[in-house]
């Protein structure tokens, strides 16, 4: 294909674009440099109309951006380890807003998701922009974010216990950008406010991050591809469906969240004050 042949018409106001005219099992050197320089600037972009897809080509677009992930515990697509099978019937419904995996030092970067099948209705994803999320805080707020951490916890029985400690506000390695980098899902705490206040400002930074001003929604064709910067995005799978649906996900692994170093310790309790650092706030049952 030639990147003449490319079209791209947005999706919301605050982010994502549609790709027109372009084959994914066919990507050159210059078709991938206009992808990513999109990708960049709408956050997430869907390819409608990939219901040829091969493995070996979805693969191979993973790794122009980066070393992809095998992911140590979740089902993959025979032959191929890169390849994650996202199924509805095996708990593939992340129905709560998140970012991919903050509970590890280095979360992904980017991930591409096939749509291989689809409800008849229903099961729309959602992305929300970051950078708008932060930048539409008061200069006040953002200042005291600026110099904060926050610890991402998952625990399961099945896997055990992962935390990773990142800076509240992240700054985009690739175009300077700040963002909010908290997330419901992950989300235990911020060191460096008592148990209280940490509570209150993460519950304000979820209700605002997860705002639709700063939404796009996707309704799916069998065959569609989505690639989205896990660095400055958020996401949710709508769960408003039974039928059957079937995905198979390539992620890209990305590099150490960087943002302010945190201008104040670790909060230490009074006496016999209560704190719970372990505790997850943002998702019970964990």
């Amino acid at each position: 294909m030639s990147i003449n042949d490319l079209r791209v018409t947005p999706v919301s106001g605050a982010l994502g674009a549609r790709l027109h005219g372009l084959d994914l099992n066919d990507v050159d050197d210059a078709v991938f440099e206009r992808v990513h320089e999109l990708l960049l600037r709408h956050l997430v972009l869907f390819v409608p109309g990939q219901v040829g897809l091969t493995p070996q080509a979805h693969v191979a677009l993973g790794r122009r951006f980066g070393e992809v992930e095998v992911h140590p515990f979740l089902p993959k697509v025979d032959g191929h380890p890169e390849l994650t099978l996202i199924e509805s019937d095996k708990g593939g419904k992340a129905d709560e807003w998140h970012i991919d995996v903050t509970f590890t030092p280095t979360p992904p970067m980017a991930s591409i998701l096939h749509l291989v099948t689809c409800p008849p209705a229903g099961g729309d994803t959602m992305w929300s922009n970051q950078y708008l999320a932060y930048e539409t805080l008061s200069a006040p707020f953002r200042e005291m974010l600026d110099g904060l951490t926050a610890v991402h916890v998952l625990r399961a029985p099945e896997v055990g216990e992962f935390s990773a400690e990142h800076p509240v506000v992240r700054v985009h390695p690739e175009t300077g950008r700040r963002s909010l980098y908290v997330t419901r899902m992950w989300t235990s705490h911020i060191p460096q406010l008592s148990r209280d206040e940490s509570d209150a400002v993460l519950q304000h930074l979820f209700d605002h991050s997860e705002s639709p001003r700063f939404s796009c929604r996707y309704q799916w064709q069998a065959g569609d591809v989505a690639i989205w910067d896990n660095r400055a995005t958020q996401h949710l799978a709508v769960n408003d469906y039974a039928e059957y649906r079937r995905g198979q996900r390539v992620t890209v692994l990305g590099d150490r969240p960087t943002g302010d170093a945190p201008r104040w310790k670790e909060y230490e309790r009074a006496g016999d004050e209560r704190y719970w650092p372990r505790r997850v706030t943002a998702k019970s049952g964990y």
